[in-house]
């Protein structure tokens, strides 16, 4: 049976590059957030989404736009939890068929929202990653060009640090790379000898 090992960690918390990491050690990785973007690209996603936030949301093409959207659900927990409650469902069912495709011990569901979105209750093991929260908001900022407003609205619609790790196993604290790298590999160690 393979076991489900939840990665979460708040916006900029170097997420991605731990999970690459973890992909390099031979461990399948399932980043959610890249599979959320292909499942809302679904027309019958796209139909429910329009249905519930109205035609104000689309570009001058007729397509969802992702900043009109962004604006609406970054300001406001209610309209985050609406888009959460037609999207993660679709998620949950594109990971059932991929981890079904994998033939290894462990794969990592990478979530940043893995508590928000209750799909931590599928997983049998949970890492969150921390960093210094000036940290992740210069990576952020950096990343996706936006305002350090944006960033702490984003952080503010998110589960703590403190409120992770309280239902997690395992914490990797990620203010250097190589130093979390580390971390894992540690990690690794204990869970193969498990």
């Amino acid at each position: 049976m393979t076991k489900i090992i939840g990665l979460t960690g708040g916006i900029g918390s170097g997420k991605t590059s731990i999970a690459k990491y973890f992909e390099q050690k031979g461990i399948p990785v399932y980043i959610a957030d890249e599979r959320a973007k292909i499942v809302s690209s679904k027309p019958e996603v796209v139909s429910k989404i329009i249905s519930a936030f109205g035609q104000e949301i689309l570009d001058e093409n007729d397509n969802i736009s992702k900043e009109k959207l962004a604006k609406i659900v970054f300001t406001n927990s209610e309209k985050l939890q609406l888009l959460n409650s037609i999207i993660h469902p679709e998620v949950k069912k594109d990971f059932t068929e991929w981890i079904k495709k994998q033939n290894k011990p462990f794969v990592i569901k990478e979530a940043a929202i893995l508590f928000e979105s209750g799909s931590y209750k599928d997983c049998d093991i949970i890492i969150t990653i921390t960093a210094p929260i000036e940290e992740r908001i210069n990576r952020v900022m950096k990343r996706d060009k936006t305002t350090r407003e944006k960033v702490l609205d984003r952080i503010s619609n998110q589960w703590s640090d403190e409120q992770r790790i309280e239902k997690s196993d395992f914490v990797i604290e990620n203010s250097s790379l190589n130093i979390a790298f580390e971390q894992v590999n540690e990690i690794l160690d204990l869970l193969n000898n498990q």
